[in-house]
């Protein structure tokens, strides 16, 4: 018994370890300048396969090497975060109105809808639950949910996974640091702009003195001053995240063309050549295989 006891125990621990170096090398690739690899983020989890924002949507994701899953937030009744992009249930649960209208305890009680609208054995996850799922294993982006900023920290801190989440926002430099000064240097912030804004070069001159690890950065045209702005982003000390998941957010450059109309070269290729270092898609297991064959994972 001894023995068996030593040897759990030894197992346990080379887990941890795992887990821990596991965690360090996604952080550092995410921070790096120096590494091609780019990093594959999971919009909603692999949403196709599972409910979306779901436990084992997220599970999925871990098991099939992705690098970040985003993630949603909305606060209860008893002031407790849990994961949802609407603040309404009626989308994707077998529940009715505000999320802010229940307790956790009643919101347990629902059920998560899958992609055809069919309600599942899923039920809602908290925040908590899904920090602890992806501990060690995979980085979360915190997407919608800047409203809960300080909240969502002291769960990072409980949860010890402070160095695994992104937090981003589209308000400008000086809000963020006016409301969650306190904290804003603690996390991993990014900022998100729109290139097609007029204000766009302003946005991204006053977080330059920051110099975030990297800038979210959306467009639905593609023109000279978008391709400027992209280079400048660079040229400041940040990364570049870009985004595949419809042709608003990318001036048509989307995974359906690179799945349906197999243009993976005038869609994911695009946005490579346009410097991104992280890209975040609905399709996951396909834009995996895509950066393999391409050298850069």
């Amino acid at each position: 018994m001894k023995k068996i006891t030593v040897l759990l125990f030894l197992l346990c621990t080379v887990f941890v370890l795992s887990a821990q170096e596991r965690t360090k090398t996604l952080v550092a690739d995410m921070k790096s300048h120096e590494t091609k690899k780019v990093l594959v983020v999971a919009h909603r989890g692999d949403w196709r396969n599972a409910p979306e924002n779901s436990l084992q949507a997220y599970q999925n994701c871990i098991d099939m090497g992705v690098d970040m899953i985003e993630i949603d937030l909305q606060k209860t009744k008893d002031n407790q975060l849990v994961i949802m992009h609407d603040r309404t249930l009626d989308r994707t649960t077998d529940g009715k109105g505000k999320v802010s209208d229940y307790t956790l305890a009643e919101l347990k009680k629902f059920h998560l809808k899958n992609g055809l609208g069919r309600v599942t054995f899923h039920p809602i996850p908290t925040l908590e639950e899904v920090l602890n799922l992806a501990k060690g294993k995979i980085l979360i982006n915190i997407d919608k949910g800047y409203d809960y900023f300080k909240d969502a920290y002291s769960l990072l801190v409980k949860t010890q996974t402070v160095d695994q989440v992104v937090v981003k926002s589209s308000y400008p430099h000086a809000k963020v640091k006016a409301e969650n000064g306190e904290v804003l240097d603690k996390v991993t912030y990014m900022p998100v702009v729109d290139l097609n804004a007029p204000d766009a070069e302003q946005f991204i001159e006053e977080y330059k003195p920051m110099r975030p690890v990297a800038v979210e950065c959306c467009f639905s045209e593609v023109t000279p001053e978008v391709l400027r702005l992209l280079q400048k982003v660079q040229d400041n000390g940040s990364k570049i995240w870009l985004n595949a998941l419809w042709p608003s957010l990318n001036g048509g450059h989307d995974d359906d063309r690179a799945v349906e109309l197999h243009q993976a070269d005038e869609s994911w290729g695009w946005l490579l050549e346009r410097g991104a270092s992280l890209i975040q898609t609905d399709r996951p297991a396909c834009l995996l295989q895509y950066l393999k064959e391409e050298g850069r994972r």
